[in-house]
């Protein structure tokens, strides 16, 4: 997730309540759209986009992608750099990205349709929203979220999207077995993450090395140029 995207959001849950928020962890930085990004929203939306389901109607997703197949959840896309990698690399995996800025879902709807991905679908809403209205219990393989807001104040830790609840929704969307990876390059969140993970029942896990499936983006090459040092994490849905 680039600086620009920080797709994400934080509240409190149980798992016997519905996850309501009050907080939202992300800002709409919207920005200027390019006439062809405007056109590709326009044009492939159709194709790829994903739209909201009827309440109490989670998607379908072997029913979405005609097949049933592996699914990958990724939280604020950005740019799409490493989401577009991942479904040309694993054309047998299925993959949906979630992010809400328009501009850089036009762009990946442009390079997806050029690549002729089938194996990729977007949405341009809250992620935590999408997760938790639009997706089955138990529906995920595998959830990705790199290098979401770190929020550095400390007046603005509540925003961080990793927190007890937040663990909760994703384990409760996760197969058993199934693969929460994170990554950060501020060490501070680094340190949280781990906190909240390593107490989150649900999960079992910890630091690993950068997975070949994460590719270096700008973004991750300019915080390196900074002397950020980033951290990925690999828990397990037990």
């Amino acid at each position: 997730m680039s600086a620009e995207t920080e797709n994400e959001a934080a509240t409190e849950i149980t798992m016997a309540a519905p996850y309501r928020r009050e907080i939202k962890s992300f800002v709409r930085r919207e920005g200027r759209m390019t006439d062809s990004q405007k056109e590709s929203l326009e044009r492939l939306w159709p194709r790829y986009g994903l739209d909201a389901p009827a309440p109490g109607q989670p998607l379908d997703l072997d029913a979405l992608f005609g097949r049933a197949a592996p699914k990958v959840f990724e939280i604020g896309f950005g740019a799409g750099d490493a989401l577009l990698f991942r479904a040309e690399q694993a054309p047998e995996r299925d993959y949906l990205g979630v992010e809400v800025h328009r501009p850089g879902v036009g762009r990946v709807l442009n390079r997806a349709d050029k690549a002729g991905l089938g194996n990729l679908r977007v949405a341009c809403h809250d992620a935590v929203e999408v997760l938790r209205d639009w997706l089955a219990p138990e529906s995920l393989d595998e959830l990705i979220l790199e290098f979401p807001d770190p929020w550095h104040k400390t007046r603005h830790h509540k925003r961080r999207i990793v927190q007890p609840a937040f663990a909760s929704l994703v384990a409760s969307r996760l197969k058993p077995g199934g693969l929460f990876r994170l990554a950060t390059d501020w060490v501070p969140y680094a340190e949280h993450m781990r906190e909240v993970l390593d107490a989150a029942p649900e999960f079992e896990g910890g630091p690993v090395p950068r997975p070949d499936s994460r590719p270096i983006t700008r973004f991750e090459a300019r915080g390196e140029r900074l002397g950020h040092v980033t951290t990925d994490f690999c828990y397990r849905r037990r």
